[in-house]
């Protein structure tokens, strides 16, 4: 994968490393490849229940695109693969956690953005910058699913920065932690998803992004189609019988 993206396991938990924090984390072609590599690897790793995206250093999460490199080639109208992006150019059925360190600004916050879950360092800020610099930011379209209209709209116009605790009062942010305790909060958290049941979880994140904008009754309908083989697979008797049985369960994600 190179150097400027670390992907390691610990334990059922993979961590995701932007690794450049020299330049802010900054997306380099590097670093976009790295990142594609990552994504990829974590899909095929069957050991990995969850994966936790982060940046080096302790100034950016991920300071967006790099201007400098987008002024070298002239970059247009980014493609559709220019970057992962769960749910609409590849699929990532298992959860994913934003631990965001630092600064978020554009693709930073884009990335930010397409995870699960996301935990914040008190020193973090999110922006959507697009509009200082020319640049468009389609990929904040889904935004008005997480939080209010009018808000989205501030981000978007303004291009002004929000801090960790304002994003956590709008519902970008889950949760607000000193950086000092931001790794180990967030392997926590990715520690107790871990332990649930796989295929549970897999249906139930599907679930809740399925069935955005449907109707009350169709996103019943899409809910029982997808628990339906979570019913009849052979951990949904093995958690009943773990509990009987005063055990842990053994998932067998079948």
């Amino acid at each position: 994968m190179g150097e400027a993206v670390r992907y390691q396991r610990d334990g059922q938990v993979a961590w995701l490393t932007m690794d450049r924090p020299e330049s802010r984390n900054a997306l380099s072609f590097e670093v976009r490849q790295g990142l594609w590599d990552g994504f990829r690897r974590f899909n095929a790793d069957e050991a990995a229940a969850v994966m936790v995206l982060t940046g080096a250093g302790e100034s950016a999460f991920c300071a967006g695109g790099d201007l400098k490199e987008m002024a070298d080639v002239s970059l247009r109208v980014p493609g559709r693969d220019f970057l992962p992006y769960p749910g609409r150019n590849l699929e990532v059925e298992k959860p994913l956690i934003a631990a965001v360190n630092g600064a978020a600004y554009g693709g930073g916050f884009l990335l930010a953005q397409m995870c699960d879950l996301c935990v914040a360092a008190e020193g973090a800020r999110f922006a959507i910058s697009e509009a200082r610099w020319g640049r468009g930011m389609p990929w904040a379209a889904p935004l008005p699913w997480l939080i209010p209209p009018r808000v989205a709209l501030e981000l978007v116009m303004t291009g002004e920065a929000i801090d960790a605790h304002r994003a956590r009062e709008i519902g970008l942010v889950n949760r607000v932690v000193p950086l000092a305790d931001l790794r180990q909060e967030v392997a926590a958290l990715a520690e107790r998803i871990a332990r649930n049941a796989p295929l549970t979880l897999r249906a139930a994140k599907a679930m809740v992004y399925r069935t955005s904008g449907m109707s009350w009754n169709d996103a019943l309908d899409e809910g029982d189609r997808l628990f339906e083989p979570v019913y009849l697979s052979d951990d949904a008797q093995e958690g009943p019988r773990a509990y009987r049985e005063k055990r842990e369960p053994r998932w067998m994600a079948r």
